[in-house]
């Protein structure tokens, strides 16, 4: 509340969580009834953080008639207030996060999802240390078709990509400095900027942070904020995965390791080629992946990107600084060995997305589970095993998958197939310029 105090200007909130989709979902309340969240908290249905993507509830869900739609209780996260600087009015956004009303948290909350991961590693006396790279589109969408935007500057349009061109970035000056501005309100660590392979796209990088809620909620926030700010400019930015059919698609990358109780990383044996632990951690999320491509790719444009020669991993195997393999071992000093999980699209909801990694590495070296060699050159060339290239596929997987139990929870998982069977059914109706227009903005 203090902040507020310190921003008499704001007038009004909105308290929202994120549902299974990564989508915001919460309320408007005047600033003066502000106080009774922090108090009493708030409420809405249990069904609401397991809606589809156009919103809708799931069709037979426990959750819906059957349980007369019953309220769970949303109280703030500790993130606290921030500004929302993409609205013309000052207004204060509280993230929220769904328990029962008995304090228990609610299993199907994503943010909760992560939070028993993490709960895991702490377990152990482990901590694991997060950064995202986030990669999207500038867009005009006012006509028939997509296209890059008009530079503010010059009024021309850009026609091909421009990787990591200075022109491209300096194009959208005044996009870029409005959004890094923004993070800087927001508290969201918003580091390099790059223009990449595709006409106006771009890539952010989130700083790495020993607090992974915090890194899921910075991405969660981020995206908003991009998506928000890019409208007050007069274009739209789009985080799906593949919003051009001739162009690379939008990658969400993780890059992570693992700290012991001393502080030291473990997946650092002062060699290159990094500890046991580390390719414990590898052999858990290439054996997870068959199930957890769901969680990376979880709408029906997601698998136009998961495709060979498109810069987006096809395969299942692991290698050192080699960004065709699925998982990369980045060159670094040895106190920074990592690992980057190179399979999620930007239309992932991060929570799920993170917890799924640190989840699939924890079970890794729970396991003491070996890893096969490292590839070697072109992996798109090599005869190896391949992610579900179908989204009916990667929910088969995900249903069938023995270590997606060990990751989420029972209702978490029946919740989120539930909704993916649902969104396939109805995606189906859909011609391909609707399906755009549904996930341009969504997700």
């Amino acid at each position: 509340m203090d902040w507020l105090k310190e921003h008499p200007e704001v007038r009004t909130i909105r308290v929202a969580a994120a549902d299974l989709n990564g989508v915001p979902r919460g309320k408007r309340i005047p600033v003066r009834f502000a106080g009774k969240v922090f108090s009493e908290g708030t409420r809405f249905p249990f069904s609401v953080m397991n809606l589809d993507i156009w919103g809708e509830d799931i069709e037979d869900s426990p959750l819906v008639f059957a349980t007369g739609d019953c309220d769970g209780l949303l109280i703030p996260t500790e993130r606290g207030f921030m500004p929302m600087p993409w609205l013309s009015a000052p207004t204060a956004l509280l993230p929220i996060w769904m328990f029962h009303m008995d304090g228990r948290p609610y299993a199907g909350d994503p943010r909760q999802a992560l939070a028993r991961v993490v709960d895991r590693y702490k377990a152990r006396g482990l901590t694991p240390v997060v950064a995202t790279e986030l990669e999207f589109f500038l867009i005009d969408d006012s006509g028939k078709t997509l296209r890059v935007p008009p530079s503010p500057r010059s009024g021309k349009r850009r026609s091909g990509g421009e990787t990591l061109s200075l022109r491209a970035l300096d194009t959208f000056d005044t996009f870029f400095s409005a959004l890094y501005a923004a993070c800087e309100e927001m508290d969201i660590p918003a580091d390099t900027a790059i223009s990449e392979a595709g006409p106006g796209q771009f890539e952010i990088n989130l700083m790495h942070q020993g607090d992974a809620l915090k890194a899921a909620d910075d991405t969660w926030l981020f995206k908003m904020l991009v998506k928000g700010l890019a409208r007050t400019h007069g274009f739209a930015a789009s985080f799906m995965a593949k919003p051009y059919e001739l162009w690379a698609g939008n990658g969400m990358h993780t890059h992570f390791s693992i700290l012991d109780a001393a502080g030291d990383n473990i997946f650092n044996d002062g060699t290159e080629k990094g500890s046991d632990a580390l390719r414990h951690a590898v052999a858990g999320c290439l054996a997870a992946l068959p199930g957890s491509t769901l969680i990376f790719a979880p709408h029906a444009n997601s698998y136009d990107r998961l495709v060979p020669n498109a810069h987006a991993p096809t395969s299942i195997g692991w290698a050192y600084e080699n960004r065709t393999a699925a998982l990369r071992i980045p060159a670094s000093g040895p106190a920074a060995r990592r690992i980057e999980h190179r399979v999620a699209g930007g239309d992932v909801n991060p929570y799920l997305m993170i917890a799924a990694v640190l989840g699939a590495a924890l079970v890794g070296i729970e396991d003491e589970m070996p890893a096969d060699p490292p590839i070697v050159g072109n992996a798109y060339a090599q005869s190896l095993p391949q992610l579900p290239a179908t989204w009916n596929l990667a929910i088969n997987a995900f249903d069938n998958c023995a270590l997606i139990p060990r990751i989420f929870e029972r209702e978490l998982i029946e919740n989120f197939l539930m909704t993916k069977r649902q969104e396939i059914h109805y995606m189906a109706e859909l011609s391909e310029e609707e399906q755009t227009e549904l996930y341009l903005d969504t997700v």
